[in-house]
């Protein structure tokens, strides 16, 4: 008999996934079912992955993420749509050098003894060894993404969309440099965004500091040598005479007098009511003294040490000089109290959590103005929805308050903007190189060729810092003394590119079809970082938003809800999990424990739970291909509810009416993006209304009674593989190969159409 066939595929009492998910992922695979076709006759659905880093491994983030989209692309393929899900890594600019950087010092070098094109090198070799780490890592968790499709950051193609958006922005004025407090980190040498920082609360002293008949707190007495003013607020009666006026003060490095003014951002009740001004390294001290026209006078260099503008103190580290220059103060009796218990919050880098320094350096810039209007516009209209709604605040506040954007990066690895130095026009330009015997110089690049050839200068070039006023041209300097900017893009300018980059905008067939895409999901942690820039270069190229829907799901910490981290030793690795309980049962796991958008914790419970459900739904199909067995000839197939019910029980239509609501609740959860609930509709009516109240029924039927209901349960049962199929994907596709197939079924489960 079929039936028999059928039955010895489930020999096996226990559904096993080592065996099953390689076997399944390959037939999908050679069959090519999730390769995206252009097809008029059909609605795209366009789901563009965001990229994790081509250096990384799988961490448990990227299989919630992979999870969720995944849901999203075999339920709308099913629903019938044209279905594209594009796949992607990042070269993840500044995340990649400092792994290689630690790469080095394992090998007892730095990035110090190299040039910059042999360090750009280096590092993409490195890269390349390892790439191929994160594709077969996700290949494991059985995404239907088009592998044909796959986009580098660094791709050819990627880096054209995005030097072209580059010069079309600085030919409109978008565009500029300047010099520009940035957040700079001496020990990582580059500029960080204000979302990149972190502040991290410490205990510090505040030095009560004499200047002349006025009395200044501060946390940074070294910093004093580039003051340009002291400020008052102008309706503090105590200092009201002093403004306008100079003052006379001293300090180790002589006699000054500085000019008091008055302005209303000083806090009256903060130390004294008296601020120092020192633009070059306090963004707050930067912006009054732009709207006081006062100078900017800089004390630490871009090593992190005190300047020549600091006499003695010149070539110290900052923390050496805050104590030299305190002990020097107090000798001169110019300290007049420190409180040793001020609580305060340093700034950090987000990375390795160094210390920033404020710094006025050269850098690029966009003007966000009317950029980030529309961007901001098509949220609140509408034209893109952001789920979880209460998300959406976060997005419109950033977009409300976003300031002009620093683009360039003081890094190598990455997309190196594209602008290129005259030397003979800008002889200022301060570079760094190794000569010929393999020592580092550095100076003025006019002057240095007065000993060095220009070739060689360009040949062993490591840094360059080109004046706010430097000449620059956009075309290539390959036909004369030109040195190339540096500098690198920040990787949320050319991966904001992503959705059109993926898609090869602006002439390809896939952008005219695809694009915008349907649905971004990630986490909601970037939705200021990413989500918006993409928004922005969308409308600003496009005239279209990217994408429809936004869904920002919560990040996944350890058990006990803390976040992991390395140093903590509380990282859990998901192949781990995939190996002992299966990618289904890890995928449903987090799937069903994630808490609608916001944060939660592993949940190791859940994952053990449906590694059972898997199993309970392998032996609900022996079960049931069991009792055709007791059949001569086949179960029919059960067609349509009204030509069938005056034979059936009530019974069997209470379970055909609780899968009719099922279909329904699953449906408007998935376009509402509930996932939890939609996972748990599906998981309540297969282990409790099919398995523990329907089967147990027909165990007390026999003869016409019983084959009529166990064609009741084939439908049932099959139906609800479909609607679990995006969500454990593996299992259903298993047991559907091994299933009696009606005359419409197709072999692939996912190949079918979705219940309705």
């Amino acid at each position: 008999m079929v039936v028999i066939f059928w039955y010895l595929n489930f020999v096996e009492k226990k559904y096993d996934h080592k065996i099953q998910e390689p076997l399944i992922q390959k037939k999908w695979e050679d069959a090519g079912v999730f390769k995206g076709k252009i097809d008029p006759e059909k609605k795209p659905f366009t789901i563009v992955l965001p990229p994790p880093n081509a250096n990384g491994k799988l961490h448990t983030g990227h299989v919630l993420m992979l999870a969720i989209e995944d849901i999203l692309i075999r339920w709308k393929k099913m629903q019938g749509f044209s279905t594209l899900w594009l796949p992607g890594t990042d070269h993840a600019g500044f995340e990649t050098q400092v792994v290689f950087e630690k790469y080095l010092k394992s090998k007892g070098k730095s990035r110090f003894d190299y040039d910059r094109d042999s360090l750009y090198k280096e590092i993409w070799d490195f890269v390349e060894s390892n790439k191929s780490t994160i594709v077969e890592q996700m290949r494991r968790m059985g995404p239907g993404l088009d592998w044909s499709r796959y986009t580098y950051t660094l791709d050819e193609s990627v880096v054209k969309t995005v030097y072209s958006t580059f010069e079309k922005m600085l030919s409109e004025g978008l565009i500029y440099r300047d010099n520009y407090i940035v957040n700079y980190c001496p020990k990582c040498g580059t500029t960080f965004a204000d979302l990149e920082i972190k502040h991290k609360d410490t205990i510090s002293n505040l030095y009560y500091i004499k200047y002349g008949p006025l009395v200044v707190a501060t946390t940074r007495p070294e910093t004093k040598f580039g003051d340009v003013a002291l400020a008052v607020n102008p309706e503090d009666s105590r200092y009201k005479q002093h403004i306008g006026k100079e003052i006379e003060y001293e300090d180790p490095l002589g006699k000054f007098s500085i000019p008091v003014i008055g302005d209303k951002y000083v806090d009256m009740s903060f130390g004294t009511g008296v601020l120092k001004i020192t633009p070059a390294h306090d963004k707050n001290d930067y912006e009054i003294g732009l709207k006081h026209n006062l100078p900017v006078v800089s004390v630490i260099g871009f090593d992190g040490k005190m300047s020549e503008n600091t006499g003695k103190y010149a070539g110290m580290s900052v923390l050496k000089a805050r104590e030299d220059v305190v002990k020097d103060l107090q000798e001169m009796g110019m300290i007049e109290k420190i409180d040793d218990n001020y609580s305060n919050a340093v700034t950090v880098c987000y990375k390795g959590g160094h210390v920033i320094e404020p710094t006025v350096l050269p850098n690029w810039f966009i003007k966000v103005d009317s950029l980030k209007k529309p961007a901001l516009d098509a949220v609140t209209d509408g034209k893109v929805k952001i789920y979880p709604r209460w998300r959406q605040i976060t997005y419109t506040k950033w977009m409300e308050e976003m300031r002009d954007w620093p683009i360039s990066r003081q890094i190598v690895w990455g997309i190196r903007i594209p602008i290129w130095y005259d030397v003979d026009k800008n002889p200022d330009l301060q570079v760094n190189f190794i000569n010929k015997n393999g020592n580092r110089v550095s100076g003025k690049v006019g002057e240095l060729l007065d000993t060095y050839d220009f070739e060689d200068i360009k040949k062993g070039l490591q840094n360059l810092i080109a004046p706010k006023d430097a000449v620059f041209s956009t075309k290539d300097g390959s036909d004369g003394r030109y040195l190339q900017e540096k500098d690198t893009f920040d990787t949320w300018f050319s991966s904001g590119h992503w959705p059109l980059a993926t898609l090869k905008y602006p002439d390809s067939e896939d952008f005219k079809y695809f694009y915008p895409t349907s649905v971004m999901e990630t986490g909601w942690e970037i939705i200021r970082f990413w989500v918006s820039r993409m928004i922005m270069f969308g409308i600003y190229l496009t005239g279209e938003v990217p994408f429809k829907d936004v869904y920002l799901h919560g990040l996944v910490r350890d058990p006990e809800g803390k976040k992991m981290s390395k140093s903590l030793g509380n990282v859990i690795d998901p192949l781990d999990y995939i190996e002992e309980f299966g990618a289904d049962a890890l995928r449903m796991g987090l799937i069903s424990g994630t808490a609608n958008g916001r944060d939660f914790a592993f949940p190791k419970d859940k994952v053990l739970a449906y590694r059972n459900f898997a199993n309970k739904l392998w032996n609900m199909a022996r079960f049931m291909l069991m009792m055709f067995g007791d059949f001569e000839n086949d179960v029919p197939e059960f067609v349509n509810f009204d030509e069938n019910k005056q034979s059936l029980d009530e019974t069997d239509k209470e379970v055909l009416s609780n899968l009719e609501n099922l279909i329904k609740d699953v449906d408007q959860s998935l376009e509402k993006y509930r996932f939890v609930d939609a996972s748990e509709y599906i998981y309540q009516f297969m282990w409790h209304e099919v398995a523990d109240k329907y089967i147990e029924h027909i165990k007390t039927k026999n003869g016409e009674e019983k084959r009529r209901s166990l064609s009741v349960l084939k439908y049932v049962y099959s139906q609800g593989l479909k609607l679990l199929h995006p969500f454990m994907p593996f299992v259903t596709e298993s047991i559907w190969e091994n299933l009696p197939k009606n005359n419409n079924d197709k072999e692939l489960l996912i190949e079918n159409n979705w219940p309705n």
